[in-house]
């Protein structure tokens, strides 16, 4: 019985194994394991810290001439989309101020008297 469990068992983690998940989740483990060990490596030598700087700035600076063109048009769109937002914002603050300033000069303003009816004569006594 003991064996049948075991291969149960197996069977489960070989499937669980076998999900795309759980295959990312075990190597993002062994990329932070190799990471420490890449990172001693850097911090112990500079030229080789320099030298990924400047790979790394290579291969930023290919990108963002291939796709210059891309970048500008998403920068542009979210500037327009920004100073829409900023318009709507400010027009929106307008209308609350109107309304504020209407309710004040109703407030300030005597209510009139109604009409046809009479106050109370008040009696010296």
């Amino acid at each position: 019985m003991n064996m049948m469990m075991n291969e149960g068992a197996m069977g489960t983690l070989g499937h669980l194994m076998s999900k795309p998940v759980t295959q990312g989740a075990a190597t993002g483990a062994t990329a932070a394991a190799a990471g420490g060990v890449v990172s001693r490596t850097l911090l112990v030598n500079p030229l080789t810290l320099l030298a990924v700087g400047v790979a790394g700035g290579v291969v930023a600076g290919y990108l963002l001439h291939r796709y210059r063109k891309e970048i500008a048009l998403t920068v542009s769109k979210a500037c327009g989309i920004g100073k829409d937002f900023a318009l709507q914002q400010k027009e929106s603050l307008a209308d609350l101020i109107e309304e504020a300033k209407e309710s004040e000069a109703r407030a300030a303003q005597p209510a009139p008297a109604a009409a046809g009816v009479d106050e109370p004569a008040t009696q010296a006594g």
